[in-house]
């Protein structure tokens, strides 16, 4: 494999929240461990949801990774579309407000919430 597959929470042209997926090339390394090109970050940090966690909807303030560590993560979009993140999997969330816009739960954003028997643990790595 010579590529990484990143999943991309983000906002669209009409400001709504969707998913879509990238690939980032493994251009370095050796052949066998491929590696990405070395990325910034802004810093992380860790988060621990009970379970019953709900949110909101929201935008994300600072785009970030959000990596699964444990129990299980649902993002569910306006559209009504959701999907959910076991251990291991991770996404990039990217869905700003649009600049010039103002909050509005009806139409931006999405929601997430801790699934399953276990507590939901993630870290969040800043852009």
């Amino acid at each position: 494999m010579n590529t990484f597959t990143q999943t991309i929470l983000f906002t669209d042209t009409d400001g709504r929240a969707r998913f879509r997926e990238e690939s980032i090339a493994l251009t370095e390394g050796k052949p066998a461990a491929r590696l990405s090109p070395l990325r910034s970050s802004g810093g992380y940090q860790l988060r621990h949801s009970p379970v019953g966690f709900r949110s909101e909807f929201h935008c994300t303030e600072n785009p970030q990774w959000v990596f699964i560590l444990g129990g299980q993560m649902e993002i569910g979009l306006q559209d009504g579309t959701s999907r959910v993140f076991s251990p291991g999997e991770h996404f990039y969330s990217a869905d700003v407000l649009p600049a010039g816009d103002t909050f509005d739960a009806a139409r931006h954003g999405h929601w997430s919430r801790q699934v399953g028997p276990d507590p939901l643990v993630t870290v969040f790595i800043r852009d």
